[in-house]
């Protein structure tokens, strides 16, 4: 028999949770493993490809993800993660997020990064990434410092996106009620 983990409400913008900056995770937390394996539930239901603990209102630096490379899992959780190193070289991609949900637009950052995190035993490790993994490193890295996808697009797009997501949620929960 499998105990079905408990799923985590996401977070949507305005809720000013997403624009705080988000604590580092003490090495005896003993709730990360379970937080952790909660926020990989939540973000395979919704589905998203990375969730950051600010978004499900836990504001710890703590950053699960997954990119499914080949269809294949391959969860990782990273506790305290921070970029080390960036190139110069830029590279624009379309991003969404799960807290502003349907919104698309694309962001331009370092094609590749290094980034320094301890994994759920307290180990140091360091992940280098380019592409779809660079990205969204960063994209979750962000949320742990309050910064969202759409602070790095011009504001005019920026207001947009954020206008027409208002209006999506407000209809949706107008169906709710």
């Amino acid at each position: 028999m499998t105990l079905q983990t408990e799923l985590l409400p996401i977070l949507f913008v305005p809720d000013p949770r997403l624009r705080a900056k988000a604590r580092p995770v003490a090495p005896d937390d003993q709730r990360i493993a379970d937080l952790s394996a909660r926020m990989l539930a939540t973000m395979y239901k919704a589905p998203g490809i990375g969730l950051a603990a600010p978004q499900v209102g836990e504001m710890l630096r703590l950053v699960v993800l997954d990119l499914h490379e080949n269809d294949v899992p391959a969860p990782m959780v990273l506790v305290n993660p921070q970029v080390i190193a960036s190139t110069d070289e830029l590279a624009a991609r379309e991003e969404g997020c799960l807290s502003l949900p349907g919104q698309f637009a694309e962001v331009t950052r370092p094609a590749r990064v290094k980034v320094r995190y301890q994994d759920l035993t307290g180990a140091r490790k360091e992940i280098e990434g380019d592409g779809l993994l660079a990205a969204c490193l960063q994209h979750e890295i962000d949320h742990l410092d309050g910064v969202l996808f759409v602070d790095h697009i011009s504001p005019l797009k920026r207001n947009m996106l954020l206008r027409k997501l208002a209006k999506e949620l407000k209809l949706k929960a107008q169906e709710k009620a």
